[in-house]
């Protein structure tokens, strides 16, 4: 980089670096739930569901970073291949929480374990104790960024 260049230095750029990681981590995950007639909104919406039960379309929605129109499509399509259900009218208000079907968990278990296999790669070269510092950074980051900023 140029001296005085007001640009970000991508080499050394945490930011940057991480960004690449997530890419490349999420053409992984799609390369291997493919198979089994899946992308990573998808796989993660059944995750979700399967460890918290009784979500609604928004708690999905933001669980897998996507809008509450793109999610409300994937549990119409979900609800139509019989993988989640929802009751028809609200229990309360104006919610609909979502259940995974015994269809739904055995599509989720294939799609588990193709995942863990991805994870398993991303970490092959790392001990045990780099994986857990790799977290502890992470987490770090994660709150440095969720407090707001002093003025």
């Amino acid at each position: 980089m140029s001296q005085g260049s007001p640009g970000v230095d991508l080499p050394v750029s945490v930011g940057y670096r991480l960004k690449e990681a997530s890419s490349a981590l999420r053409a992984a995950m799609e390369d291997v739930l493919r198979p089994l007639g899946m992308n990573v909104t998808h796989y993660a919406c059944l995750e979700l569901l399967a460890q918290r039960p009784g979500l609604s379309n928004s708690d999905l929605a933001r669980g897998t970073f996507v809008t509450r129109q793109t999610m409300n499509v994937l549990l119409q399509a979900l609800e139509r291949d019989g993988e989640v259900e929802r009751p028809e009218k609200p229990l309360v208000g104006k919610v609909l929480p979502v259940t995974l079907t015994a269809h739904g968990r055995a599509k989720l278990a294939a799609a588990s374990a193709a995942v863990r296999s991805v994870e398993e790669r991303m970490l092959e070269g790392l001990s045990a104790s780099d994986r857990a510092e790799s977290l502890r950074l992470l987490d770090a980051m994660i709150r440095a960024l969720r407090t707001p900023a002093a003025s």
